[in-house]
């Protein structure tokens, strides 16, 4: 046994797996769902329970869900909302639902993955040592997928040449986080709060894992626990990838940065030029995706940038805006 799995024993046995729950959002996506509530039910150990958060599917998730009940192995919560909030605010509704039901650990994913058999196992093994966790996962073709776990605070951007090899202590230090996989104990969501909702998609799970390296050390690890599902249009740059995106995305990769602003400000870190530099060239990057990963820039996606700037610009001056409190605050 190496010194470093010699160290991962001994901080598992500290961690108890039915401590941790799982969150799953899930919009539309019955057959994604299915499979990754399969590999739930293939791991040893399993979580305590598993909260699948169901954004008003109109397929049928609810059914799916629930022919699971008796064969998952573990408490099994479905909450469906009443309307399409958006991964931001199903995110804010699982972590609500699992600190509310007294988890101590909070494992994030979306539908479009599964859990590797041993992953909790792995999770846990860093556990108590770290409070906010990322692990690896695996690619839809099976190559390692590089996470850019570094972010430019100034800029408001990751850093993409942020290093991708582990050394032997098997982490590296993030200042970011990213919903598919983030594992986050209670006692840092007490401090920063629930996920933001009113992000619906993109940049919220950016600031919250910076929210949460502000309140403790904050690692990647050098685990594999999970496998994408679903195969997306990449541009393969070698360890990195570009993929590809939407419309839709492409106006709130623009039109959260208003928020952004709002988190940074709050925190004393807002610096308005280089804020600015990285909105620009965040909008380059998304002219480079169009190009290069879907072949061709459309009407309609650089109307949604500039839409998209416009309206962040609108929230970046609204003054009434305020982040979300703490949980302690209530």
């Amino acid at each position: 046994m190496t010194a470093h799995s010699e160290r991962a024993h001994r901080v598992s046995e500290t961690f108890d797996p039915a401590s941790a729950t799982i969150a799953v959002v899930t919009f539309n996506r019955s057959t994604l769902l299915a499979r990754l509530l399969e590999s739930i039910g293939r791991m040893d150990p399993k979580p305590g329970r598993v909260i699948v958060i169901d954004n008003a599917s109109g397929d049928d998730t609810g059914e799916v869900v629930k022919s699971f009940s008796d064969t998952i192995g573990t408490e099994l919560v479905y909450r469906r909302l009443e309307e399409n909030t958006g991964g931001s605010g199903g995110f804010s509704e699982g972590v609500r639902v699992a600190y509310e039901l007294g988890s101590e650990w909070m494992w994030l994913m979306d539908d479009d993955v599964e859990v590797l058999p041993d992953g909790l196992s792995r999770m846990g093994a860093w556990a108590p040592r770290y409070k906010s966790i990322q692990g690896r996962r695996y690619d839809y073709d099976g190559s390692e997928f590089y996470w850019q776990y570094r972010v430019s605070v100034p800029l408001g951007i990751p850093i993409p040449f942020a290093p991708a090899a582990f050394d032997a202590r098997g982490y590296r230090p993030m200042n970011s986080g990213c919903f598919e996989g983030m594992f986050i104990h209670r006692s840092v969501v007490e401090k920063i709060g629930l996920p933001d909702p009113r992000f619906f998609i993109y940049w919220d799970d950016t600031v919250y894992g910076w929210l949460a390296s502000r309140q403790t050390r904050s690692v990647i690890v050098n685990e594999f626990v999970l496998r994408r599902t679903r195969e997306i249009k990449q541009w393969d740059m070698g360890r990195r990838h570009l993929n590809a995106s939407s419309d839709m995305y492409r106006y709130y990769i623009m039109r959260n940065r208003g928020i952004m602003k709002h988190y940074y400000a709050a925190h004393g870190k807002y610096s308005p030029v280089y804020f600015a530099i990285g909105t620009a060239a965040t909008f380059v990057k998304e002219l480079i995706r169009v190009t290069m990963v879907e072949r061709g820039i459309t009407r309609k996606g650089i109307a949604n940038l500039w839409r998209g700037m416009r309206d962040g610009r609108r929230i970046a001056r609204d003054e009434t805006f305020e982040v979300m409190a703490p949980l302690t605050a209530r």
